[in-house]
């Protein structure tokens, strides 16, 4: 944290100068795309469609509106803005809004700079505290955005004409930050009108006042294209003084959903990049089904979930029956379908057939996943192994070393556990099992194989 702790010494320092935060974020994206460093951490698939809009748009100096589906990341793009803000900034210390203290521009902040002079108090603000956010609920209410007069300040005695009565609401008090308002449309249309004065003329207005505060805010804003146009509608004042529009998207390819399965799930048992990738092709066939109602979307929370869930399986598993490290095999996946189920909306004539769907969509994910990964390795001799009359019993109180004992020592085993596990991992039965279940999954799926299932147990048979 910088040192000058006062204003006489901050003015000597020669740094940290007023700037209005478009200039700021502007200049320190600037300095980012010339280092070639990535500013958007943690954002995934956005690299060639979403982020260049808007880094156009922050370029541009223009408050931003991101439209799109649930669990597109919007509100995770919002928060990553702040890291374009500087690290530390000066503000005068006691004030009610984040003040510059070389530029006060409320009147108790200008009332002290003139008799503290060069004495006046600075602190410094991290960046992760000048962005500010807010959910629109129908409930919000113009004195939550803007202001209202404090009856606690009246009370003390002073007059309803004094402009130090005020109480700031949420949009004044982000002075010199980020200003985030989640799901735009859902704030009712006349709260939305007391924001046109903030985004154009930079002023504010509470009952009687008219405050001309020059603030110095990005506002930012996520809403969702069916709220957008159907429940509640961003009115077309105020969707003018937007200068940018960015749609957002789902991830395009498999990889990068994936990825983002990888990067937010809290797993609770090691997930295979086979099954975590079943799980994001499971996801994909998803929105491309028609009976999910593809106007609600499939949030990439789904898969998030899904992979959460089969870990919590297996670590149920592993617990039973006394495994030390748990790993997840294909039998977990079955609880995917049950759970999850109310997190997908299908259309109006699939009532009662929502399980049938999940079930028959993860069997292909699962399918397509098996081709990318077994392809080019000669199963027939596990095929035939079991033809022979050897039966593979797995389930959640079946140990990984059964199902190991119930085949013989085939070099193709080796193959499939050398393609499916991670390169340089021990060779734990645990991790062997998980491997040779996929393999065995897949040959049921292509038909070359049997499965008797029953919710303890399932075998694989001729």
């Amino acid at each position: 944290m910088p040192q000058p702790r006062t204003l006489g010494a901050l003015r000597e320092s020669g740094r940290y100068p007023p700037r209005p935060v478009k200039t700021e974020l502007r200049e320190n994206l600037l300095a980012a795309l010339r280092a070639g460093s990535n500013p958007w951490q943690g954002i995934v698939g956005f690299d060639r469609t979403v982020l260049p809009a808007l880094e156009r748009a922050l370029l541009a100096g223009h408050d931003v509106v991101l439209l799109g589906e649930r669990g597109q990341g919007k509100t995770r793009l919002l928060r990553t803005l702040s890291v374009l803000l500087d690290e530390w900034t000066p503000v005068i210390a006691g004030a009610e809004l984040g003040e510059h203290p070389m530029a006060p521009i409320t009147p108790g902040s200008l009332r002290r700079a003139a008799e503290l002079g060069e004495e006046l108090p600075v602190e410094w603000v991290h960046r992760s505290q000048r962005y500010t956010e807010k959910l629109a609920t129908p409930d919000t209410s113009v004195g939550d955005l803007v202001g209202d007069v404090d009856p606690v300040k009246v009370a003390e005695g002073r007059s309803l004409g004094d402009p130090e009565t005020i109480h700031f609401g949420l949009v004044p008090r982000a002075h010199r930050g980020i200003v985030g308002i989640n799901e735009l449309p859902d704030l009712a249309e006349r709260i939305q009108v007391a924001l046109l004065n903030v985004m154009e003329e930079r002023d504010i207005q509470v009952r009687g006042y008219t405050l001309r505060l020059p603030l110095d805010v990005l506002l930012v804003a996520t809403a969702n294209p069916e709220d957008y146009t159907n429940r509640g509608r961003i009115i077309t004042p105020l969707k003018d003084r937007f200068g940018a529009e960015i749609r957002t998207h789902y991830p395009l390819t498999v990889a990068a959903e994936a990825e983002v399965v990888r990067q937010e799930a809290e797993l609770g048992a090691e997930l295979g990049e086979p099954l975590i990738e079943v799980l994001a092709r499971y996801v994909r066939l998803l929105r491309e089904s028609g009976a999910v109602d593809q106007r609600s979307g499939v949030s990439a929370r789904f898969a998030v979930a899904a992979a959460e869930t089969v870990a919590a399986a297996a670590l149920r598993r592993a617990t039973l029956i006394g495994e030390p490290i748990p790993v997840a095999r294909p039998v977990d996946l079955e609880a995917v379908p049950e759970v999850l189920r109310g997190k997908v909306e299908f259309e109006t004539g699939e009532q009662g057939r929502e399980l049938e769907h999940l079930r028959h969509l993860l069997r292909r994910a699962f399918a397509e996943t098996a081709r990318e990964w077994l392809g080019g390795i000669d199963m027939n001799p596990l095929v035939e192994s079991i033809v022979d009359g050897r039966v593979v019993t797995t389930g959640e109180r079946v140990p990984a070393r059964e199902i190991l004992h119930a085949l013989p020592e085939l070099p193709v085993c080796h193959d499939i556990v050398e393609r499916l596990t991670e390169p340089g991992a021990e060779r734990e039965p645990a991790r062997i099992a998980a491997a040779i279940e996929f393999a065995l999954e897949s040959l049921y799926l292509a038909r070359r194989l049997a499965k008797d299932a029953d919710e303890s147990e399932t075998v694989y048979g001729p």
